[in-house]
């Protein structure tokens, strides 16, 4: 099982680890791509401030965001699952796993970026600021940019097992699975019930939705689960205790799209 998670805005600061190394990365076949938005990205964070902060959308607020991005080669680095914080990575709770469900979210999750392209949770990266939706004024729009690495590199990582796709949007662009690896993806989408009236009404709460990903994730590490189609996730999720909504595609070679409803917002 593969599972894409998207990355969070805020993170964790630098460890206190090694510096980069880029080609202890996982997936080496996104390696010049990746050299190319940092090479970019250092130059544009140390050379002009004020541009810096402009082409990466950052408020006055955050213009110590660029100075981090300046020492992105020097600065410490620690694992990826402790770097990236926010909704979803609390409700996962890396730290808390058993050894054997740490191994297994190693081998199995993977954290789309607009600057790594997409790195293990045990891959050691020091704290950055780059979204997705960065367009670098030698690069152009940054989705652009990974498309045809990552066309190249993922459906390899993908093998031939299940593609858990929990990305939002933006990131989800960067990489679309085709053919046979679509058929065997699933989306998720988390939908709250409740009734008004006498009527049940469903709708989307963005912080429950990321939390409740997080929750299924972590489920599935914990339960060593491993579910090798879609349908057999279904069944898998169902077992631990969540209720879940999915119809096959009606055309094959497409990804499933599940749905978790969930009545209680924690």
């Amino acid at each position: 099982m593969l599972v894409l998670l998207p990355p969070s805005e805020g993170k964790a600061a630098s460890g206190r680890g090694a510096p980069l190394k880029p080609e202890g990365l996982s997936l080496p076949g996104l390696a010049d791509a990746r050299a190319a938005v940092l090479d970019e990205l250092v130059e544009l964070c140390t050379a002009d401030e004020e541009k810096a902060r402009e082409v990466l959308g950052l408020s006055e607020g955050l213009r110590g965001e660029v100075a981090k991005n300046a020492a992105l080669r020097t600065a410490g680095t620690r694992p990826a699952g402790e770097i990236y914080t926010g909704v979803l990575y609390d409700a996962l709770d890396l730290a808390s796993l058993d050894p054997a469900a740490k191994r297994r979210a190693s081998r199995s999750l993977l954290v789309f970026s607009g600057l790594w392209g997409a790195v293990s949770v045990s891959d050691r990266i020091p704290s950055y600021r780059c979204s997705m939706g960065v367009k670098l004024p030698g690069l152009g729009a940054l989705g652009a940019h990974w498309r045809r690495p990552m066309a190249d590199v993922l459906p390899e990582a993908a093998g031939s097992g299940l593609v858990l796709d929990l990305r939002s949007a933006a990131y989800a662009a960067a990489w679309k699975p085709r053919g046979e690896v679509a058929g065997r993806t699933a989306t998720v989408r988390v939908l709250h019930a409740r009734v008004v009236d006498g009527v049940e009404r469903r709708s989307v709460v963005s912080h429950f939705n990321k939390a409740t990903k997080g929750r299924v994730v972590r489920s599935l590490l914990t339960a060593g689960a491993v579910p090798r189609s879609p349908a057999e996730l279904v069944g898998a999720l169902r077992d631990l205790g969540y209720v879940v909504e999915a119809d096959a595609p009606a055309v094959p070679g497409r990804p499933w799209a599940l749905d978790v409803v969930v009545r209680d917002l924690h």
